[in-house]
């Protein structure tokens, strides 16, 4: 069945989760890429137990207790400023250098295309907006509607409620293995940029295919249609 729209993942997949190794190696000297990594790793850990417990928390406030356990784990003091300028710099993440250029070429083949992510509305419209990512992408989905993480399938379901389509419909993109794994569950056609050149996670399942950046998805989409 021939793709007709699709959905990205946004934290990781359009927009770069560690843009602020700099920031945090200032702060944290010797320190910044594995301040970022387990900020970035106690986030997608606290999205998991939640769901699992049915205790939602929306993103921004795991968002922030992630930073503040990675802080406290490694001995980091953050000044209340500091902190708070950290979480601000969060709403406004760098897009990954080839964004732009492929939700433009998408977008001129006719595709509709949207996001479906962990993030809130309001962390989705100021992100997008700083991003210059706004204008290609009018569907916006956030997981706060159903206030459930991905992988649940209440996360994923929100792409065929909201575009009127089937699963084998949409196109999903995603550069975290785990949500390309669940999406692919959902029954999503599911496109896993693996820029770190990572081996697939071991849940019995492995997307339609696969690149090393988001320019790969045009000719993937194309052949699909």
């Amino acid at each position: 069945m021939a793709i007709r729209a699709i959905l990205f993942d946004v934290y990781g997949t359009l927009l770069d989760v560690h843009g602020l190794t700099e920031a945090l190696e200032a702060l944290a000297p010797g320190q910044g890429a594995t301040l970022s990594a387990l900020w970035r790793q106690k986030q997608i850990d606290y999205t998991r137990i939640r769901t699992l417990s049915d205790r939602y928390a929306p993103f921004d406030q795991l968002t922030a207790d992630g930073l503040d356990f990675a802080a406290e784990k490694l001995g980091v003091h953050l000044t209340a400023p500091q902190r708070a300028e950290l979480l601000r710099a969060y709403q406004t993440l760098p897009a990954h250098p080839d964004a732009v250029s492929t939700l433009k070429a998408l977008s001129q083949r006719g595709l509709t295309l949207g996001v479906l992510s962990n993030g809130t509305p309001s962390m989705l419209a100021a992100a997008l907006e700083a991003a210059g990512l706004t204008a290609y992408l009018p569907v916006v989905l956030s997981v706060d509607a159903v206030r459930a993480y991905k992988t649940a399938n209440a996360a994923y379901r929100l792409g065929p409620e909201a575009l009127k389509l089937t699963a084998s419909e949409i196109g999903f993109v995603s550069s975290n293995a785990w949500d390309a794994a669940g999406a692919s569950w959902f029954g999503y056609r599911v496109f896993w940029v693996n820029r770190g050149r990572e081996p697939m996670e071991r849940l019995g399942v492995a997307p339609e295919a696969e690149g090393r950046s988001l320019a790969e998805i045009a000719a993937w989409a194309t052949s699909s249609r």
